[in-house]
């Protein structure tokens, strides 16, 4: 998996390019929880659930079925989080899947369950350049968690650094460009 220090970099990303006007603070706070939230199966390790199994590692907290259903409380919950409901469902759905695209780019694991209840086939992506992150706290500090940092530094947060840097920008340079009277 990538780590959990990582997965809140697409929503930070998301929120920068649609601007303060579009996604509040206390949405923006739901969608890094709904991008860290897949990786609540890790408890499974703790109750003697199978990796492999259908509710195991990566399995249908990963899916697509799974960020729809995140997707789904944002519609129903959109107006508390200060945004409108397919504002919500989007970012919400978004986020969430965003972990396990993620997670399908590391170099390690047995993969995503993308579809998820429907097949518990795993998948990588072919691109697959983020070092696979240990599970569990101690490990991550160690010089394994230094390369796992190392290639999110570099395919995670520098990408989407760029893309709310870019987002950003424009948004100034139209922001100040003068307006045409009619």
């Amino acid at each position: 998996m990538a780590s959990l220090i990582s997965h809140p970099a697409i929503p930070l990303a998301l929120s920068a390019c649609a601007g303060s006007r579009i996604a509040s603070r206390r949405f923006l706070g739901m969608m890094i929880v709904a991008s860290m939230l897949p990786d609540i199966d890790a408890i499974g390790f703790w109750l003697g659930v199978p990796y492999g199994s259908t509710f195991g590692h990566r399995g249908f907290t990963h899916s697509i079925v799974f960020a729809v259903l995140i997707g789904i409380v944002g519609l129903w919950r959109g107006q508390l989080l200060g945004v409108k409901r397919a504002v919500a469902f989007a970012g919400l759905f978004l986020s969430t899947i965003s972990h396990g695209f993620l997670d399908a780019m590391t170099t390690g694991g047995l993969g995503v369950a993308f579809f998820s209840p429907f097949s518990n086939e795993r998948f990588f992506f072919e691109w697959r350049v983020i070092q696979v992150s240990p599970i569990g706290v101690t490990s991550f500090f160690s010089e394994w968690g230094v390369r796992v940092l190392e290639s999110e530094i570099v395919y995670v947060w520098l990408p989407c650094s760029l893309i709310a840097a870019a987002a950003v920008g424009s948004r100034s340079l139209l922001n100040r460009a003068p307006r045409k009277s009619q």
